[in-house]
């Protein structure tokens, strides 16, 4: 009996050993499908401006300004899909902590992420006001002036030569939040001049004129308060990449009105394994009618949840279906398509096939994201989202 169980196992591993032919297939496979990947990738992020994506962080502690976080809920959906094409100047915002942490009020910030084609549109200094010391609260005076300049020569500080106002304004002493600041000429002349970039100062003056102890009216610093009181430099820039698409003719409208109209329902976001399932509905041959159907775009499955703050993902949505002659109104068709469709059905020309479904409203999306820095920036893309399908 031992030859023959020698020779069954034999044949077993003869049997369970891959071929080399197998396995040089397998490794061009995976070396194939990896190239693939590559190049969606490269292609996607073609897509949201970018060469290579940012460094993912190790964001236990890094959390992003509260402004910012505040101002892409209101102009953005839990999706991100854009509420109101109006209510963003530009389609860039650019935040920047100061890296000088002086003890006096003085700040700079580093912009050497900002590319040089992107447009200032609006630059703001956004600094928190401490309230008073209990000892100093009997002060007489209820306003101060605080004065915003840009540094020219950080030796002559003291003397005008030495700097450039750039916004001034009466503050109230006792008061404690936020105080925003213009500077937007000061950030242009640093972008034409990198090497002009010295700073900025704040001055507080009594009405009469008076240099006011710091102690009376003090600003958060980067270095002895929390992060969420940081002294920040908030930019409003446009790219270039925004082109005139189909979204511009929702400009100046009420968007979420057109969304709430779109001929099609917008289910829920579907988990992956829904996604899977309803690829396959329609994968049996029969037609269906020209409709618009999810497309989750997932970043975490992408590999972008390390940089990316939100959304996690969106909807893209996607168009499919047949477009029978004749065309309904319900398919939204061009008078091009309905053209089309009549030459076919008649075949007065040969090789003319049916309007194709396709998009005919198109949605921006926005992106809030750490950039290399670190620094926080929320961005705008047109045309990412299918809002209805027709036939064109």
């Amino acid at each position: 009996m031992l030859p023959v169980v020698i020779c069954i196992s034999l044949v077993g591993l003869t049997i369970g050993r891959p071929s080399l032919n197998y396995l040089e297939n397998r490794f061009g496979e995976e070396n194939e499908s990896e190239e693939v990947r590559s190049e969606a990738i490269k292609r996607l992020l073609e897509v949201f401006g970018m060469e290579d994506p940012p460094a993912a962080l190790a964001r236990g502690h890094k959390q992003p300004p509260q402004y910012m976080l505040d101002l892409y809920n209101t102009i953005a959906d839990v999706d991100g899909v854009t509420k109101d094409p109006t209510l963003l100047e530009g389609n860039t915002v650019r935040s920047f902590f100061d890296k000088l942490h002086s003890d006096q009020v003085e700040f700079r910030f580093n912009l050497s992420t900002v590319a040089k084609s992107e447009k200032i549109l609006t630059a703001e200094l956004h600094l928190f006001k401490l309230r008073p010391q209990a000892s100093l609260t009997f002060n007489r005076h209820h306003f101060c002036q605080v004065n915003v300049y840009q540094i020219l020569d950080s030796s002559k500080m003291n003397v005008s030569q030495g700097k450039k106002l750039l916004s001034s304004r009466l503050v109230p002493i006792h008061s404690s939040g936020w105080e925003v600041f213009t500077i937007t000429q000061a950030v242009r002349s640093w972008m034409s001049d990198e090497g002009s970039n010295l700073g900025l100062l704040v001055t507080v003056r009594s009405l009469a004129g008076i240099q006011m102890d710091l102690k009376t009216v003090r600003f958060a610093s980067g270095r002895d308060h929390h992060h969420s009181k940081q002294p920040m430099l908030v930019l409003f820039t446009d790219d270039g990449r925004r082109a005139t698409s189909q979204e511009g003719s929702l400009k100046g409208t009420d968007e979420s009105a057109a969304v709430s109209s779109l001929p099609f329902p917008s289910p829920p976001r579907p988990s992956a394994g829904r996604r899977n399932a309803r690829s396959t509905d329609y994968d049996d041959g029969g037609e269906m009618p020209c409709q618009r159907l999810p497309l989750y775009v997932d970043f975490e499955e992408i590999g972008w949840s390390g940089w990316i703050v939100s959304p996690r993902g969106y909807n893209a949505y996607h168009c499919k279906g047949s477009c029978p002659f004749p065309l309904g109104q319900n398919m939204r068709p061009t008078n091009h398509a309905t053209v089309q469709s009549i030459i076919n059905a008649l075949k007065l020309t040969k090789g003319i096939e049916t309007p194709c479904c396709v998009p005919d409203k198109l949605f921006s999306i926005n992106l809030l994201y750490f950039d290399d820095d670190e620094n926080v920036v929320l961005k705008q893309y047109d045309d990412m989202v299918a809002g209805s399908c027709g036939c064109h």
